[in-house]
């Protein structure tokens, strides 16, 4: 008797049919964050990890800034972070807050990469008014972040909660600790951007430990080229900073670009403290693939 065989129909699919195909990302069984191993087994860890992965997964314009942005602002903050005693992994708050975005302002007036209110900044120690906002100096205030993180730090001792602590402030978190008898954010029942702001931190250092895995792929001309710069101190009053910038050979929109945190069209100085201003190498204001450093390896396919 002959066998009888039923033939196999091919089934249509997205990949033969010419749809754009849309992945999941695997999920983890669990994360480190600055040396603590963080378990993402419980259900609602999980859900909340994967949902923040997947926003770097599919905003990709901001995405591909943001690993163009590391590129510049890592190697400062970085040994800035290791010289004041803070886990390196903190350089994705800075992420979080904003895009790695030097001139970020936030409605709620919160400016610069680590989006400091007026009075916090001021508490850590950046000068600001109408002339200068050391908001927007990317070593001042990653400075004054320290000082804040060193501060929680002491209150809890875990830096997952000091994380949750940076967008909620101290006071909120302390009061929740009490009234949910939990000690870790991970417990709490916060409001919605607090409750996603630290799981936003954890796929910000999975997404930019390895972008590939996200199906980025930059080349190394892509990358965002480092500008070298000269320091002049100044200890007086400046009248106009237009004509300041020529006797350097650069532009007033130049100048502003290498000091966003000049705010004004002069400096009155009337105490004499002394300030650096950022001159941009002539020599590198052209792109050249040539002087772009690689940061992380990870970051480009060549």
């Amino acid at each position: 008797m002959t066998a009888t065989h039923t033939p196999v129909i091919a089934q249509p699919s997205a990949f033969n049919l010419g749809i754009p195909v849309t992945m999941s990302l695997d999920i983890p069984s669990s994360v480190e964050f600055c040396g603590k191993k963080i378990s993402l087994e419980r259900n609602d860890m999980r859900e909340r990890f994967d949902r923040e992965q997947l926003a770097f997964m599919y905003m990709h314009s901001t995405s591909l800034q943001l690993i163009k942005r590391a590129n510049l602002f890592f190697p400062i903050i970085e040994p800035i972070l290791k010289a004041n005693g803070i886990p390196d992994d903190f350089k994705y708050l800075a992420v979080v807050e904003s895009a790695l975005d030097v001139r970020a302002l936030s409605p709620a007036k919160a400016a610069g990469i680590w989006q400091f209110i007026i009075e916090t900044g001021r508490r850590f120690g950046l000068e600001i008014n109408n002339e200068v906002d050391e908001r927007y100096h990317v070593e001042k205030s990653t400075v004054a972040a320290c000082k804040y993180l060193k501060d929680a730090y002491g209150k809890y001792g875990d830096w997952a909660t000091v994380a949750a602590s940076y967008n909620a402030g101290t006071q909120r978190i302390s009061s929740e600790q009490d009234k949910q008898a939990v000690s870790s954010s991970f417990d709490m029942l916060l409001v919605s951007e607090t409750s996603r702001y630290v799981f936003r931190i954890l796929a910000a250092k999975r997404f930019l430990e390895n972008p590939q895995k996200f199906g980025f792929m930059l080349k190394r001309e892509h990358l965002y080229q480092n500008v070298r710069t000269d320091e002049v101190k100044v200890t007086g009053p400046v009248a106009d900073w237009t004509e300041w910038a020529k006797q350097y050979g650069i532009t007033y929109s130049q100048l502003k670009d290498f000091n966003v945190w000049l705010r004004a069209r002069g400096l009155t100085n009337k105490t004499g403290k002394t300030f650096f201003i950022s001159i941009p190498k002539k020599e590198d204001l052209n792109f050249d693939v040539r002087k772009i450093k690689v940061y992380n390896k990870n970051w480009v396919i060549d």
